[in-house]
């Protein structure tokens, strides 16, 4: 499935706070039906055959590529008979690493890229379950041990023959240096799935995303697998800091996703250095914030996820102790009286 494109600009939820806070709808917006879905579908297929904004650094011909999207397009159309389970590229246990080949590159930002990788078959899906993760090794030259670093694709899980990761530079950061620094034709290791929390529809009545930088990649899985599901009326609100309006990752998609359901959808985003005419919120994910917009504590049927840099989440809930210890509830949240079983911390 191509990526989502905004149809207006993604700083509509730039505009003062006091005009931001939660005003949602007791029933769910018309715009949450099936039909709406199938509008935004097909504006994301239109401009994936468009290729807008793509750096195709294949060396593929045009009509190679066009023929390869009518070949998955045609996956994608036999992955949704009833009846017939799609395979899976990831399937976990034993399975091992899958040597996947990078096919395309896509330029974000400054220091964000969105790489493709071939599945092993063309009519393989991830199969990946929500919410979950993806490994990536690599051994860099003369190293002892392998770099592994998880990642959560931004692409459907039930897309047919590919996986997009969207790979922020970090200065230092071995993997993702080695994955800036790869070109179309090269290899990645990657296993999966890696669990996270077990997402099924409307588990909670109302959800809080707090998100910084790379950290929005995990709550986007979230987002899509709600909001593609018809019979899933969950309500979220998305807190998304970021040094500047530049490195805001998926902002069309987000503008998208909060056009179509204006009622279920709201997104506030924090930048560290904003421009001259942002009106949003500045510095910090503060506590007066949160305790403006996130669904109040009080509320047993809500859940409130976190994923930043440490020194977000150490401020906002406390840091994980490891992939499978949450850890101790600390930080603005506990302050705000959220209680351990109602955040996670990817």
């Amino acid at each position: 499935m191509s990526l989502f494109v905004a149809s207006r600009s993604a700083f509509r939820v730039s505009a003062p706070l006091k005009r931001q806070i939660r005003s949602y709808a007791t029933d769910p917006s018309p715009s949450s039906k099936g039909s709406n879905n199938t509008l935004l579908y097909g504006a994301a297929a239109a401009a994936g055959l468009a290729g807008a904004g793509y750096y195709f650094l294949s060396g593929s011909t045009a009509a190679n590529k066009a023929q390869e999207k009518v070949k998955n397009a045609s996956a994608a159309v036999a992955e949704k008979i009833p009846g017939v389970e799609a395979k899976k590229a990831f399937t976990g246990g034993d399975q091992g690493f899958l040597s996947l080949k990078l096919e395309e590159v896509e330029i974000i930002n400054h220091n964000s890229k969105r790489l493709r990788f071939r599945l092993p078959e063309d009519d393989m899906v991830s199969g990946l379950p929500v919410a979950s993760a993806i490994l990536t090794k690599h051994k860099p030259v003369d190293a002892e041990k392998a770099v592994l670093r998880p990642y959560t694709p931004i692409s459907d899980e039930d897309t047919p023959g590919y996986i997009d990761l969207l790979v922020k530079k970090y200065p230092n950061g071995p993997m993702s240096t080695h994955l800036h620094d790869m070109a179309p034709g090269q290899r990645l290791d990657v296993k999966g799935p890696l669990p996270k929390y077990a997402w099924s529809p409307n588990k909670h009545e109302h959800i809080a995303l707090v998100a910084g930088g790379t950290g929005i990649t995990p709550m986007y899985q979230l987002l899509r697998t709600i909001f593609n599901n018809p019979e899933d009326k969950t309500k979220v609100t998305l807190v998304f800091g970021n040094v500047s309006a530049d490195d805001i990752l998926l902002k069309n998609e987000l503008a998208t996703l909060e056009n179509h359901y204006p009622q279920r959808f709201r997104a506030f985003y924090v930048l560290d250095n904003p421009p001259k005419q942002w009106t949003g919120a500045k510095g910090f994910i503060n506590k007066e914030l949160l305790k403006t917009v996130l669904p109040e504590p009080k509320n047993e049927n809500i859940k409130v996820f976190v994923c930043g840099p440490p020194g977000m989440m150490d401020s906002i809930s406390g840091n994980k102790k490891s992939p499978r210890d949450q850890g101790e509830l600390k930080g603005i949240l506990k302050e705000l009286g959220y209680t351990p079983e109602q955040v996670y911390k990817f």
